[in-house]
């Protein structure tokens, strides 16, 4: 049985085209993904820092584990500040991420892109991420670079100030 090419109609239409063109600018970065996916450098013993992931887990990331054994090289290497420095170390969408910061932070600097190194927690504030045992207490989450640090963020637990 042969097909009549006039039953079939072979060029896009109109339509087609504006909403293939939609679709693609609206679709997300290729990279976005790729910007989900926190690498968490932590001692293997410490269960604070699987805490926080589980939290970032909950709000939208993937984590991925390296357990090592000095934490303390990579945080030099990454160019954490001392004043900063806490258990766990991660890296996401070209940032260093130092202690508990919450995801909500996390996630308007990866919107933001400024330039900078990172994000930190400095200590272990109670009611942080990975820190929820006790009364929570106000907390900063300072964004830093090699020349500057300033609060980007203030926190009362886990709800943004």
């Amino acid at each position: 049985m042969r097909s009549n090419s006039k039953d079939f109609k072979t060029s896009p239409t109109r339509r087609a085209v504006l909403l293939s063109a939609a679709a693609f600018l609206l679709a997300p970065r290729v990279n976005a993904a790729e910007d989900q996916v926190v690498t968490v450098y932590k001692d293997l013993r410490c269960g604070c820092c699987t805490i926080w992931m589980q939290h970032l887990e909950k709000n939208g990331f993937v984590t991925r584990a390296v357990n090592i054994t000095n934490v303390d090289a990579i945080k030099s290497q990454f160019g954490v500040p001392s004043e900063l420095a806490t258990c766990h170390t991660a890296q996401v969408g070209g940032y260093v991420i130092e202690g508990h910061v919450p995801a909500a932070a996390i996630k308007r600097l990866l919107l933001e892109r400024p330039n900078a190194t990172g994000l930190g927690v400095p200590g272990m504030p109670a009611g942080a991420p990975g820190m929820e045992s006790g009364r929570p207490e106000r907390y900063d989450v300072v964004l830093f670079g090699p020349s500057e640090r300033r609060i980007y963020m203030s926190f009362f637990g886990e709800q943004q100030l």
